[in-house]
Order: C-alpha cells, then structure tokens, then sequence
C-alpha cells in the first residue's frame, strides 16, 4: 500500500467511524479519538474484507464495500462501549 492509500485510509477511517457510531441508538460514552480509531480499523479490515470477497472494484461507488465498513465501525464502537461501561 502506498502512502497515499494509507492517508485516504484514515480519512475514510474517519468518516466511517462517524457513520458507524451513528448507526448505533442511544449515547455512546467513547470519545471522539476513539470513534476515529475504531473507523480506521474498520475501513482497514473492510477493505481487506471486499476484496477478498471480490467487490472491492466495482464499476461506480463501491457500496457494498462501504456498507461492510460501516458495518464493522458499528460493532466495534458497541464493542468499544460496552467494554467502557462495565468499569
């Protein structure tokens, strides 16, 4: 990966990470540092994720690789809560 698909990683990191947490109802106790950290992630693994399943290049937007990031920034901000919350 090249240095700017790591940079475009973490700004759709980012934004993921917001459209993740907001997917979630209710209040969530992380911070913003967090949401951004758990997006990245997400966007990583999701990436990873549509291309090994084959619709990562698609003619037009890539919306089923969006909708798997969007997916896993969801679980991993619940995640990330829950696991705040028991303390």
């Amino acid at each position: 990966m090249e240095i700017s698909g790591i940079i475009s990683a973490i700004l759709i990191g980012i934004v993921i990470g917001v459209l993740g947490r907001l997917v979630i109802p209710g209040r969530q106790h992380i911070g913003i540092l967090w949401t951004i950290a758990v997006g990245i992630v997400a966007a990583l693994i999701g990436s990873a994720l549509a291309a090994a399943f084959g619709v990562a290049d698609t003619d037009g937007v890539d919306w089923v690789e969006w909708l798997i990031q969007i997916a896993l920034a969801a679980i991993g901000v619940a995640a990330l809560d829950r696991a705040k919350a028991r303390r």
